[in-house]
């Protein structure tokens, strides 16, 4: 009895080390999951659009006020509209397009010109514009395309790294402060409590005694006495507000400059992008003019070789019957389109092929 007791003891100690191995290994995994959670990559991504940016660049082109040239008779119309209304005041929209339309037709062709030379003039304008935001935004992108390659490199050496310290070090990181940044002033009870802390610390009290006799304290005092404390707060708040609206203004000044740089940089990745893209072109139009040239010489060379005494190849069978199928489904049935007459001729030969089959086994 007493060994089965004893065995029994034992594996129940074994179990409970073996559960409290367990939890040390859950809480040394949950410490990495967190550290994990941590992860910030140092590095810039590119600057490339996102679907926000897309809309607002759309949306910033429409509130430019930039739209397609209207055509002739719309530029017409326009300058029409005035004087066709005071001649029929009460004619609605629907009236005044008719009556303009009617007088369009008597307009003649010279007088028409200086309205559509406009719309040429305007219409070029535009195309040029439209193509180069066309050709610019092709280069953006084969640019994007180029840094979200390196940067993904980047991103994963740089968590490949992470991950090889998360284990080594798992102490959770304080965030950081900003150095620069003023601190928080003290209120009138902070400053009376660290007056009074050294004396108190001085009659051997704790830190919980010091706290609670410095409240109890402060709770007793008049306002007479609470005064030249609030002032040295008030002073030093005053203080702080000064530092903190200088610190505010520096990093707007810092912001501003941020923004300027990364504009700075937006127009040398453009050009980069440009000429990538013009890199890019002439390799495509080298590639095409290679092809052309090689399937020139094949033709050339094609030419060459074909002898014109070479007999050509024999029809086949199928091509002879659907000739004369053909020649006879054209007096029988005229207005036939070619689809219903390759239809009818496919059936009759798979009758005649049918009919020679059997023919062939009565043989």
């Amino acid at each position: 009895m007493l060994k089965a007791r004893e065995e029994s003891l034992k594996q129940k100690e074994e179990e409970l080390e073996m559960r409290d191995r367990e939890q040390e290994k859950l809480k040394i995994e949950l410490k990495k999951l967190q550290k994990m959670k941590e992860f910030k990559p140092t590095m810039a991504f590119p600057l490339g659009l996102s679907l926000k940016d897309q809309e607002q660049e759309k949306k910033d082109k429409k509130k430019s006020g930039r739209k397609k040239p209207s055509p002739p008779y719309v530029l017409w119309c326009k300058d029409q509209w005035n004087e066709v209304k005071k001649a029929n005041p009460d004619a609605d929209f629907k009236e005044m397009s008719n009556l303009l339309a009617a007088k369009w037709k008597t307009v003649t062709a010279e007088e028409k010109k200086p309205y559509e030379e406009r719309y040429q003039a305007e219409k070029e304008a535009y195309l040029k514009i439209i193509g180069n935001e066309k050709r610019e935004h092709e280069a953006m992108k084969l640019l994007e395309d180029e840094q979200k390659q390196k940067t993904a490199m980047e991103l994963l050496e740089q968590y490949l790294q992470f991950k090889q310290e998360a284990e080594k070090d798992n102490k959770k990181t304080k965030k950081e402060r900003d150095p620069l940044k003023p601190k928080q002033p003290m209120s009138a009870y902070f400053i009376f409590s660290n007056e009074r802390r050294a004396a108190l610390f001085a009659e051997n009290k704790n830190v919980l005694e010091v706290a609670r006799i410095t409240g109890e304290e402060w709770k007793n005092m008049t306002e007479k006495q609470k005064a030249p404390y609030e002032q040295m707060a008030l002073k030093s708040k005053e203080k702080y507000m000064q530092e903190m609206e200088l610190y505010k203004q520096k990093k707007e000044e810092e912001a501003v400059n941020l923004k300027k740089e990364e504009e700075e940089l937006m127009k040398i990745q453009k050009q980069e992008a440009m000429q990538l893209l013009k890199k890019k072109e002439k390799t495509e139009t080298l590639i095409k003019k290679t092809k052309e040239k090689q399937q020139k010489q094949k033709k050339e060379k094609g030419a060459k070789n074909a002898d014109p005494n070479k007999p050509k190849k024999p029809a086949s069978s199928f091509l002879l019957f659907s000739k004369e199928a053909r020649k006879n489904l054209v007096e029988e049935r005229p207005g036939t389109t070619n689809s219903t007459l390759n239809a009818l001729i496919s059936v009759k030969w798979k009758l005649v092929v049918v009919v020679a089959v059997i023919a062939r086994m009565l043989i």
